[in-house]
């Protein structure tokens, strides 16, 4: 059986398929995997142990000059690999319209995504012919996404998996060490995807003024766009506090993992540093942490939801922002570290 995989992105997203990929394999170990991701992530998926080839898009790029000759080469070589990849079956766990698009366009007979109100967009029910429902038992879109392990037979687990991006550090061991804090920092990550999911740089700062007193060096990371906020964290906190250098995704995975700590809002990185095992900190001011939050063996929460303001097993609606303090966010750390 081909079987195609559309989780596009974005980083967090794709961390939180993985446990897909792996249900997929372990109920039919005789598939083929091909994972559909944007150009970016593909360090992301290349080399999991459950994927065997991986098809990369360019949707923003596309997006922004649509009738571009490149534009138009790029989508047809894309259709020409599906066609000759020939698929059996595609999935869709992003539930949007480009996403339903491109599981069109990979031709495959059964186009499986999953049903409202457990996927984004409606339109993207376009796309498919057919959907299952996500997880009536957990909110988190890991649970949702697995449900659609039965597009193949198989079963979902019947408790939350964690994604586990172990499997990263091989390669990340290839990657030269930067110029990163001696021993093992504490990491801080300022961005988010969202501006809504970003921690005030005065609650980072004073978080990071108070740790690096234990002591223990504190390390602000950042991502594209992300440096001059980075910059103003660690220039708020004071000595002893510095900026990360820049890092590629392979040189992220090698910062993470090296970290004592890792404490930052809803953001991809959080979630990476979940997957490898290192002690993570995720702080949610404005987002369900119980849709959304890192899963781990070594992950806990602050957060000022109160459990009976986040919805139903099934709803993805975002919960009133709250506010989460440095006293908050030090005292849970510092259990962590213990």
């Amino acid at each position: 059986m081909r079987v195609v995989l559309v989780r596009l992105s974005a980083l967090g997203d794709i961390i939180h398929a993985w446990p897909l990929a792996e249900a997929l394999r372990q109920a039919r170990p005789d598939i083929h995997l091909s994972w559909v991701v944007e150009e970016p992530f593909q360090p992301m998926v290349a080399g999991h142990p459950a994927v065997d080839s991986v098809i990369t898009v360019a949707t923003k790029r596309w997006r922004r000059r649509p009738l571009a000759a490149g534009t138009r080469a790029e989508v047809a070589r894309l259709r020409t690999r599906f066609h000759e990849f020939q698929p059996d079956l595609a999935l869709d766990p992003q539930g949007v319209l480009k996403s339903a698009l491109i599981t069109r366009w990979s031709g495959a007979p059964r186009r499986v995504g999953l049903a409202r109100p457990w996927r984004r967009e409606r339109i993207a029910g376009l796309g498919y012919t057919e959907t299952l429902t996500g997880s009536t038992s957990y909110r988190h879109v890991v649970a949702n996404n697995v449900e659609l392990v039965r597009a193949v037979g198989g079963t979902p687990p019947s408790q939350l998996t964690d994604p586990d991006g172990r499997w990263l550090l091989r390669r990340a061991h290839d990657v030269p060490p930067g110029s990163s804090a001696d021993g093992n920092p504490i990491v801080l990550l300022p961005g988010a995807g969202q501006a809504k999911k970003m921690l005030p740089v005065a609650t980072l700062a004073e978080v990071a003024r108070r740790l690096v007193a234990l002591p223990s060096a504190v390390e602000v990371a950042w991502g594209p766009g992300e440096r001059e906020r980075a910059a103003a964290v660690a220039a708020a906190a004071g000595p002893g506090v510095r900026v990360a250098p820049p890092t590629s995704l392979d040189e992220l995975v090698r910062l993470l993992a090296g970290a004592r700590l890792v404490i930052g809002g809803d953001t991809g990185p959080m979630h990476l540093a979940a997957s490898l095992g290192v002690a993570t900190l995720g702080v949610y001011t404005a987002t369900d942490w119980r849709r959304n939050g890192p899963l781990g063996p070594r992950v806990a929460i602050a957060s000022g939801i109160p459990a009976d303001s986040a919805g139903s097993v099934s709803s993805p609606h975002a919960t009133p922002s709250c506010e989460v303090t440095a006293d908050e966010i030090v005292e849970m750390a510092l259990k962590l570290l213990d």
